[in-house]
């Protein structure tokens, strides 16, 4: 297969993560275990597998969390019996629905816009929950691709405590899944973002393999969709971005690997 970056390898990509996420662990959670929420699509199963490959089955939980009544779920339990790890479901739709009607008991008419996003942000709630008791630390599922065009949902699947994907295309992550030996309905599952009736690349205007080849090469032959694509990220980078702080000038004298030791006159 050929690739848009010229000098990708799977299985040494696959490699390298899989030594990043054991680096990790080494030294930001000895001893914790990896939680990842189980979409059933490629890329939580592959960052599962990574995460399985790098730390032994025993240390990877998966949490499914259907909105009521998720048509995929099977592809879900199909992942984590595929990988041979425990898992929960817990199903979020009272808790959404919960919030939705809290805020029009309020008086504040949830914009369509919040019903698509509150659901993400639900699903990390549950996520880092559970990992808090399970001893976990949570995992980030995003892929380069969909960042670069803002396609998830900031403190829902934006969240986590590390992303082993997320410097990888959706063309990466498939070759990805493929050299950790996933099977390939998994792998190439269409892409859906589970917020909405449509796949990613019917809500997107355009396909993850334009995407891709844009974001590797710079090529593109649609001219108006190359427009989308940046004006959709620049629209979104700032969802990548470290949240804004005011800097106060005052003293800062003691020592941290964050703030420094340092003195501000």
């Amino acid at each position: 297969m050929e690739y848009f970056y010229k000098d990708f390898d799977p299985e040494k990509a696959k490699d390298l993560a899989v030594g990043w996420v054991r680096e990790f662990f080494e030294t930001s959670g000895p001893g914790c275990n990896a939680v990842v929420a189980i979409s059933g699509g490629k890329d939580s199963s592959v960052a599962a597998a990574l995460c399985v490959e790098a730390l032994g089955k025993d240390r990877v939980f998966g949490v499914l969390m259907p909105n009521g009544v998720q048509k995929d779920i099977d592809m879900s339990h199909r992942v984590v019996d595929f990988l041979g790890i425990d898992h929960v479901t817990i199903n979020i739709k009272d808790t959404v629905d919960s919030v939705l009607k809290g805020m029009t008991d309020c008086g504040i008419e949830p914009s369509l816009q919040t019903k698509t996003n509150l659901p993400a942000r639900v699903r990390m709630a549950v996520t880092y929950a559970v990992s808090q008791s399970k001893n976990g630390r949570v995992c980030n599922t995003c892929n380069l691709s969909e960042d670069w065009v803002g396609y998830s949902t900031r403190y829902g699947d934006t969240a986590g405590d590390f992303s082993p994907l997320s410097f990888f295309t959706v063309q990466e992550v498939r070759a990805i899944g493929t050299a950790l030996g996933l099977p390939d309905d998994i792998v190439y599952k269409v892409p859906i973002d589970g917020l909405t009736p449509y796949t990613d690349e019917e809500n997107l205007g355009f396909t993850y393999n334009t995407l891709d080849k844009y974001i590797r090469t710079g090529e593109i032959d649609d001219p108006e969709i190359k427009e989308k694509i940046d004006k959709r990220h620049a629209a979104n980078v700032f969802k990548l971005k470290v949240m804004p702080a005011f800097k106060f000038e005052a003293p800062i004298v003691a020592v941290s690997p964050h703030f420094g030791n340092r003195s501000i006159r």
